[in-house]
């Protein structure tokens, strides 16, 4: 079919006559405004518009919104349904309009309440373009809303704003049943942005605010500790993303620098919690660096600028930080969290043995990655002058230790329940505790928190449960060392602290239970050990010098002295068995990619513990 500026496309549909279409010119290669949005466009894609040019005819723009679908109805001669009909198109719209409070006054305390006090630090919306769609979203009303000029993309963004927002107007501290209340309403906000979130494809297309929304919704879940239900929605938020080209630097689209630097902060809020959440789920990740070109990321700060003010802005300095700079150091770590992933926790079938060597390797790149942070990230002997002027940074700095910590900790932790009579996993073992003690430290540490500091707090908690069991184990395999008692007393009080906040929910109950079953497990062991070393008049006093030694566990099992050669030649050959079996049992029990089992799994914790009392 030759290819002109304007062509026409014969299109037939059923029942009724040839339809003739005008079709705009053909730009190859370029940003097409798709069903409202861009989208992209390249031969990579066979989607309708690479379709088109496979055929050599333009690229044809989607109807938009409810008018195609009530023209499509016309065509095939059905009467129009009415828009308050349930079984109509309509209904979904209606129904998400419902979700609304009553009075803008509720609506706008709320938005009010987060734009303030979380979007700072989340960077989750460019305040004022979203005040001029809330401003003609509300004044589209005059005694019923022009459903067919809502866009159900911003719809889904505004929602899911206003389930945050029902948190953060919750007094501190509150009664049982105002929180209750909190919490339903807030609820009942991230149920309409999820439904929103789904409809809005079909109705409207991809847009920016759809991927915020599918940001922010993956955020508030990670918050409430339900990491598999944000690996799924920020998966649907990566899409589409991708459909509207964000995995292409926008340099290659020649876009505005101030829609520039927005594309690369969204693509990079994105790919950090990919791969973050599914290497902590042991799960695939959604972006494949191979499809994508890196977002550049540069220290500069666009949103308060005019796009010619942008257009010949420079990046400040390293030490002259910016929000952006976050997202360089974040882009940069989460890249090394892919790399970790492929290459520790796939699933070919090597042993762990073999593959020590790239986990040593990996772990000399983190450390290479964490030496090189700015003074005011700096892990060790932080700079924080700059923390009173610069509000997010104290938050942006957080963010990056926990990824941290929890890259270590992930990296290493199989490594402490692999025996070796050798001890060549201590550095594992010592890596473990060093990063699972700082993250601790942390969440031990904060004590009354605002709501406000209770949220930018949790959306980076994904690796709490990882810290605080990792130590939970190390204990259950070392029970008689003087530090494993200070590891216990330490997680008792997390515990505890846990326990006294009536904002920790199922989820993290679930989690708390863990880790009481680990220090129930090494009482129980110890204790044990006193009863049974009494009759010999061994007391407290006497255990002293094995409490450091790591075969002390092994010869207090085997009853016998480290000194008896014929004994421990008995012990090592038992080891050596052990050694040949490790890989079997530790995928019986965590897969080929060595996730730890979900916290909800109570019996399988049960169970794992138990095995790993008798194989101490």
């Amino acid at each position: 079919m030759p290819s002109s500026t304007a062509s026409t496309l014969a299109v037939s549909e059923p029942g009724s006559a040839r339809l003739q279409t005008s079709l705009p010119g053909n730009r190859i290669g370029h940003l097409w405004n798709s069903r409202g949005a861009p989208s992209y466009h390249g031969d990579a894609y066979f989607g309708h518009q690479a379709a088109a040019v496979m055929m050599q005819v333009p690229s044809p723009d989607l109807p938009v919104g409810m008018d195609s679908i009530h023209a499509a109805m016309s065509r095939r001669g059905g009467a129009t349904r009415s828009f308050r009909s349930e079984q109509g198109p309509y209904a979904h719209l209606w129904e998400l309009v419902g979700y609304l409070p009553r009075q803008k006054t509720t609506v706008d305390l709320l938005v009010g309440k987060f734009l303030e006090q979380l979007n700072p630090v989340f960077d989750s919306v460019h305040e004022e373009t979203f005040a001029i769609t809330y401003e003609k979203f509300w004044s589209a009303q005059s005694g019923f809303f022009d459903l067919d000029a809502i866009d159900t993309r911003w719809l889904a963004l505004l929602f899911i704003i206003l389930a945050f927002g029902e948190l953060l107007d919750c007094p501190q501290p509150c009664s049982t049943e105002r929180q209750r209340e909190c919490e339903e309403s807030s609820q009942h906000f991230y149920w309409a942005a999820r439904k929103a979130i789904v409809v809005a494809p079909t109705f409207s297309g991809e847009s920016s605010d759809l991927v915020r929304a599918g940001i922010l919704t993956s955020r508030y879940l990670i918050g409430l500790r339900r990491i598999p239900e944000s690996w799924l929605t920020e998966s649907f938020a990566v899409r589409m993303a991708q459909a509207q080209g964000m995995h292409i630097d926008g340099e290659n689209w020649k876009l505005p620098r101030k829609v520039l630097e927005t594309r690369r902060r969204i693509w990079s809020n994105l790919y950090i919690l990919d791969r973050t959440t599914s290497l902590a789920l042991g799960r695939p990740y959604t972006i494949n660096d191979k499809h994508c070109i890196a977002a550049k990321i540069t220290n500069i700060w666009v949103d308060s600028m005019t796009p010619e003010q942008a257009a010949s802005a420079r990046p400040q300095f390293i030490d002259q930080p910016t929000p952006s700079i976050y997202y360089l150091y974040q882009q940069e770590l989460s890249s090394i969290l892919g790399h970790i992933s492929d290459e520790c926790f796939n699933l070919v079938p090597t042993t762990s043995y073999s593959t020590y060597d790239r986990v040593l390797h990996f772990d000399q790149v983190l450390l290479d990655w964490s030496s090189a942070l700015p003074a005011y990230f700096s892990l060790e002997h932080t700079d924080r002058s700059m923390d009173d002027t610069h509000a997010y940074l104290p938050w942006h700095r957080l963010w990056l230790h926990s990824a941290y910590h929890f890259a270590r900790v992930t990296l290493h932790r199989t490594y402490v329940l692999l025996p070796s009579i050798t001890d060549r996993y201590s550095y594992s073992r010592e890596a473990c505790i060093s990063s699972a003690c700082a993250d601790l430290k942390t969440k031990l540490a904060r004590r009354n928190p605002t709501m406000a500091e209770r949220l930018k707090f949790n959306v980076a908690a994904h690796s709490l449960f990882n810290s605080a069991l990792v130590l939970g184990v190390i204990a259950v395999r070392e029970p008689y060392t003087q530090r494993t008692e200070e590891i216990l007393e330490d997680l008792q009080a997390f515990c505890e602290k846990q326990h006294a906040d009536r904002w920790v929910n199922e989820f993290e109950l679930a989690e708390i239970r863990v880790v009481e079953l680990c220090i129930a497990s090494v009482r129980k062991t110890r204790q044990e050990t006193r009863v049974e070393s009494a009759p010999q008049g061994q007391s407290d006093a006497t255990m002293a010098p094995f409490q450091d030694s790591s075969n002390f566990q092994e010869s207090a099992s085997n009853n016998v002295l480290p000194e008896d050669g014929r004994e421990v030649s008995m012990h090592m050959s038992s080891n050596d068995n052990v050694l040949r079996q490790g890989d079997d049992w530790l995928n019986m029990w965590l897969g080929p990619t060595r996730a730890f089992p979900e916290p909800s799994d109570f019996q399988t914790w049960e169970e794992l513990v138990e095995d790993l009392e008798t194989r101490r």
